[in-house]
């Protein structure tokens, strides 16, 4: 009986030391350098004011840790590339934008990025549309979800976003919505219709064209498995209005670039060259001035 129970001990001293020695090579080795350096330009949150998100919402954040242990996706060779799919009407230079933000996309997570062929509005059945508040015709968000985007199945895709030119909303009771995501299912839908003020000219162009890359980015990033941050001034922040889209930073936080990295395995220091090169030929001065603030930190070790 002595035999037994001293057997039994040292299997289970065994699998306790087994588990010392095979550690999760992620969350036990130590960050790169490259991430260590960019935190110094992190910007930390202010207390939430009424109407922010983080008031009503009082989250609590997600850790390196806790995004490696939970599951969430990453590049394969048979899954990485992100597709855009136009629905409606565009003028040029809504076309150009799309455009911008595929280009945009492409460098922000360093993958193929793809506009497929646009679609027009009548692929939206009468009883998925209404007249909203102002007289706008809107789309059911869900709709388009369930209906187009789960059918597509583009070669290699590992994400999907539709981009519509009309007013969304997600259920009868709610007056609009910006969009809509199925991070499950990797889909997610995206309206121009409140980016811009007036004729989408000058610096009308620059702000809807900004708060498109911050929305899609943002919620392309859902599907990859970042959170909602807490962190700092970070384009993974929740919102709940257009203010305070604009208000947050178009620059992930190290904590959410390091979460990204740990999958992609990307270059960051390439990433940022290509990043400030976009925002310089864009005029977008505010993601411009990061990028080059970020690139001076790593520079300068």
């Amino acid at each position: 009986m002595k035999k037994i129970l001293f057997l039994v001990f040292v299997m289970l001293c065994s699998c306790q030391s087994n588990k010392k020695e095979n550690p999760n090579p992620i969350l036990n080795s130590p960050p790169d350098p490259y991430f260590i350096d960019i935190k110094t330009n992190d910007v930390k949150l202010g207390k939430p004011a009424f109407g922010d998100w983080l008031y009503s919402h009082p989250e609590k954040g997600q850790s390196f840790e806790q995004f490696i242990n939970t599951k969430h996706i990453v590049p394969t060779q048979k899954e990485n590339i992100i597709y855009l799919q136009p629905i409606g009407k565009f003028d040029s230079l809504q076309v150009k934008q799309i455009e911008l933000v595929r280009q945009y996309l492409q460098v922000f997570f360093q993958l193929e990025t793809k506009v497929l062929k646009n679609v027009p509005n009548d692929i939206i059945p009468k009883h998925a549309r209404r007249i909203g508040d102002v007289g706008q015709e809107q789309f059911l968000a869900g709709y388009i979800l369930d209906s187009i985007l789960k059918k597509q199945k583009p070669q290699k895709r590992i994400a999907l976003m539709a981009i519509t030119e009309k007013d969304l909303y997600p259920k009868p009771e709610w007056n609009y919505v910006f969009g809509l995501a199925s991070y499950r299912d990797k889909i997610a839908v995206s309206s121009i219709h409140r980016l811009h003020d007036s004729t989408l000219e000058g610096a009308d162009f620059s702000l809807c064209l900004e708060r498109l890359l911050k929305i899609c980015s943002h919620e392309i990033g859902h599907m990859f498995g970042l959170r909602h941050c807490i962190e700092g001034n970070c384009v993974m922040n929740g919102t709940n209005s257009i203010p305070e889209t604009d208000a947050h930073s178009v620059r992930l936080c190290s904590l959410c670039q390091r979460k990204l990295n740990s999958g992609f395995k990307y270059d960051n220091v390439k990433r940022l060259q290509e990043l400030e090169k976009y925002f310089k030929e864009n005029n977008l001065e505010e993601g411009l001035t990061l990028m080059q603030k970020d690139l001076e930190k790593v520079k300068s070790k």
